[in-house]
């Protein structure tokens, strides 16, 4: 096991140093100046070589890499070029409200996504499972954007019922209640891809063990559906499930940039889309790399849970 991890944690590095490299190669190659952005249109020949030298954007690309690569190293991810602050504060202030939206998220599809699956696969060919299906097959087709705009149309501006953009209300406690008020929009929104594929996949997994020998003896042994499908279908689908809980918890952290930026919620997602348009290249390589280290966590997680899940499964 611990081989494994290490083999695992080298691959890792590996990832996010060729994930940083092609993300400050784009950057600065894509067309656009932030001199030129941060001195506007007025700002003259001299002053835009003199800025440039300052920011050491005159330098080559390989070396201006290497030198930021040196700096993260240390823990110093630069400072941004328009707000004239640290990176990594920066970042990890936002980040944090990035995890709360992905939260959420996680806790509305996990669940019912999950519990949808089993209901249909348990009631196969009634109306409930053609519900379920339909449902889940809407769940899928509908871009999250759109659905957030209609929510926020809904039930914002034509019921005022919940606040349709921010994270805390201007006047308000700026307490838990009125933060998870705020959520419902949003995480809703975010969460509806995710829970309507783990709705379609666990309801195809549960057909798959419901027709095993196994199932039909304990059923045969008297056993309640409520027993059969709990205590012994679901937990030989729990290694699939894991599988699904890795990439779906990775969509709904890389999902929340579209979800922030039509909510306005002011996430990590919110934060490189105002960079990336004010060519903000520490911000965007910051928290490029933030991201991308939590996806290759939740992976090397999903990895580990598999032999908790399943005892038979052994790394060496």
């Amino acid at each position: 096991m611990w081989r494994y991890l290490v083999r695992r944690l080298i691959a890792a590095i590996v990832v996010l140093v060729g994930v940083s490299f092609v993300v400050f190669l784009v950057l600065h190659l894509t067309p656009g100046d932030p001199a030129q952005v941060l001195l506007g249109p007025r700002a003259t020949p001299d002053e835009l070589v003199r800025l440039r030298q300052e920011l050491g954007l005159d330098r080559p690309v390989l070396i201006q890499y290497a030198r930021w690569a040196s700096h993260v190293l240390r823990g110093d991810f630069g400072r941004s070029i328009m707000q004239h602050r640290a990176v990594l504060p920066e970042i990890i202030r936002r980040f944090s409200a990035t995890l709360i939206l992905t939260a959420g998220g996680v806790m509305l599809a996990f669940p019912l996504g999950t519990l949808g699956g089993i209901v249909a696969a348990a009631r196969q060919g009634t109306l409930v499972d053609r519900l379920t299906t339909t449902a889940a097959m809407l769940g899928v087709s509908m871009p999250a954007f759109w659905v957030g705009l209609l929510l926020i149309i809904t039930f914002s501006v034509h019921l005022g019922w919940l606040p349709g953009t921010g994270m805390y209300s201007p006047t308000g406690s700026g307490g838990l209640t009125d933060l998870l008020v705020h959520l419902i929009l949003p995480a809703t929104t975010l969460a509806l891809v995710p829970l309507s594929i783990i709705s379609r996949l666990t309801r195809s997994s549960m057909l798959d063990v419901i027709g095993e020998d196994y199932i039909r003896t304990a059923r045969a042994k008297g056993l309640s559906d409520r027993a059969v499908i709990g205590k012994h279908a679901f937990r030989n689908i729990l290694v699939a499930m894991a599988t699904v809980f890795g990439l779906q918890a990775g969509f709904l952290l890389a999902g929340a940039v579209y979800v922030e930026t039509v909510f306005s919620w002011p996430g990590i997602g919110f934060m490189m889309v105002n960079a990336i348009l004010t060519r903000d290249f520490p911000l965007v390589q910051g928290g490029v790399l933030l991201v991308a280290a939590t996806y290759v966590l939740i992976n090397l997680g999903t990895d580990l849970l598999y032999a908790y899940v399943d005892p038979r499964i052994r790394y060496g």
